[in-house]
């Protein structure tokens, strides 16, 4: 196979978000984007309790984009304009698509949060081309023993397809553009090859552990955690020196224009204005606070 070849390497450093300090590899210094990915923030582990529960985000809209969370530990409630209710636990997925509009709430549930426990996750920010910004809002939520798993022959790198295709195995959600979401769990001396269509840009992001891609690259937790490779390939190679996790990303780029404020990923600033204007006037739907 030909691997390909390493285009960044990135940080993920701690930014604070209100009352939380939460890691972000994207955007950062180097890299303000991997088009179609907008944004990463890695958050926790944070040890909830009823003395210490700072990861409560009250209801708030979305529009032109797909907020998606992976949960790797804990529980937490999510709530939306939709009317869906749902406890999305350790391992599972929410995938929302907020295309014109939804107001959505996240948080702890109120067991977890009376019991005590560790909650960590992957908050990613998926665009969606112009012409589907103004699509009917939707989610999904998986739950992790739903995931189709593709395996090495030793069973020392397991991989979780959430999105996409890996060897002929499909992904559980359904996906407006073409994107691939795989989350890696690599034990010591596990290897694999990853394919990926060239027509993807693709990035590797570590949550935990230390590996090495394409034979010399070394991505290590609290060092460099972030690639974005080149399309030059046929995807890259990974092995792991210590049990790690990982989260892989491709998808087809939209070389569109992008305009953030806040909540809203548009193409202009008259449709961010438009977007704030609609959310005042509840076209975005309602959701009670708790």
């Amino acid at each position: 196979m030909k691997v390909n070849t390493i285009k960044r390497v990135g940080r993920s450093d701690f930014v604070n978000m209100g009352p939380i300090q939460l890691r972000q590899p994207i955007p950062a210094r180097m890299i303000d984007n991997i088009d179609p990915f907008i944004l990463l923030h890695h958050y926790g582990p944070y040890e909830i309790s009823e003395q210490n529960n700072p990861f409560d985000l009250g209801p708030h809209p979305h529009r032109g984009f797909e907020p998606i969370t992976f949960l790797i530990q804990g529980e937490q409630l999510h709530r939306d304009s939709l009317g869906n209710e749902s406890v999305v636990k350790a391992g599972d997925v929410q995938w929302t698509t907020a295309g014109r509009g939804i107001i959505h709430a996240e948080a702890p549930t109120k067991a977890f949060v009376q019991k005590g426990g560790t909650l960590e996750g992957i908050q990613l920010w998926l665009n969606l081309p112009a012409e589907k910004k103004m699509i009917e809002a939707n989610y999904q939520h998986v739950k992790h023993e739903d995931f189709r798993v593709v395996k090495s022959d030793d069973g020392k790198v397991k991989i979780q397809i959430i999105a996409g295709e890996l060897d002929g195995v499909y992904g559980r959600i359904k996906t407006q553009t073409s994107v691939n979401a795989f989350i890696l769990d690599v034990e010591a001396g596990g290897t694999f090859d990853i394919k990926v269509p060239n027509s993807h840009q693709s990035s590797i992001y570590l949550l935990k552990g230390d590996v090495v891609v394409n034979g010399a690259e070394h991505l290590k937790f609290n060092e460099n955690q972030l690639i974005q490779f080149n399309q030059d390939g046929e995807g890259f190679s990974i092995a792991g020196n210590e049990i790690s996790k990982l989260l892989f990303l491709s998808g087809v780029p939209f070389n569109e224009p992008v305009t953030t404020y806040g909540p809203y990923v548009m193409n202009t600033q008259t449709e961010i204005m438009e977007a704030m204007r609609d959310y005042q006037m509840g076209k975005m739907g309602f959701l009670p606070a708790n």
